[in-house]
């Protein structure tokens, strides 16, 4: 694993070389190693601009290392020419970041880049993405909005149930400022039926409950 982040890390530095030991090999060695030196070259050149550094921001997040996940994403000089999917991550990533530090333009924006990135693979975090939004508009007191983008993002789908259950229990909490109490408590159920685990989510289930209860409808 330190290998692998060696080389991710200084992925340019060793393609610098790589072309360097390949021009010397074609004056000093043969052919074969000079064709490796070069091949090996332009897959990295490959991973460099295609990857970039998100496997090993991945991990730093993982980590619960914010500085060093940001560290590793600040290296990542050409987003546009990431991959889509890792595009779409490296977006996300962004936006989490931003969030953690409360800027919230920037948080939006970039969850906004990640949304128009379009491929199928991508698709499948439509629903995630959806759900940042409509967090982020939450946290810029535009319940109106967030309903809508929280609601699109259940519909869209939304793969990890903790999540799922958060987004449920905003959208419950929103329905019941609205004094729609009757679909307040069908959000309350879905989010309830999720049995989520983490702590955060089951207290305010728990919390939520006893409100629930003395709602009319």
């Amino acid at each position: 694993m330190k290998f692998l982040r060696f080389y991710i890390l200084y992925r340019l530095e060793i393609i610098i070389a790589l072309v360097i030991l390949g021009i010397l090999s074609h004056f000093y060695l043969d052919a074969v190693t000079e064709w490796i030196c070069y091949s090996l070259a332009l897959i990295s050149l490959v991973f460099y601009f295609g990857m970039g550094t998100m496997r090993i921001v991945q991990e730093a997040v993982s980590d619960g290392d914010v500085d060093r996940a940001m560290m590793y994403l600040n290296k990542i000089k050409f987003p546009r020419l990431l991959y889509k999917p890792i595009r779409s991550g490296y977006y996300m990533l962004q936006s989490n970041l931003s969030m953690a530090s409360n800027d919230l333009d920037k948080a939006e924006a970039n969850i906004r880049k990640s949304l128009k990135i379009k491929s199928k693979i991508v698709g499948d975090m439509e629903g995630s993405n959806l759900m940042q939004l409509g967090f982020i508009e939450l946290k810029k007191g535009n319940t109106k909005q967030a309903r809508i983008h929280l609601l699109e993002a259940v519909k869209a789908g939304i793969p990890d149930k903790e999540s799922l259950a958060a987004a449920h229990l905003q959208l419950c909490n929103i329905e019941a400022q609205r004094m729609q109490y009757k679909i307040a408590k069908q959000h309350f159920k879905k989010a309830k039926d999720l049995k989520p685990k983490n702590e955060e989510i089951a207290s305010q289930l728990k919390s939520m409950e006893k409100q629930i209860s003395r709602m009319p409808g």
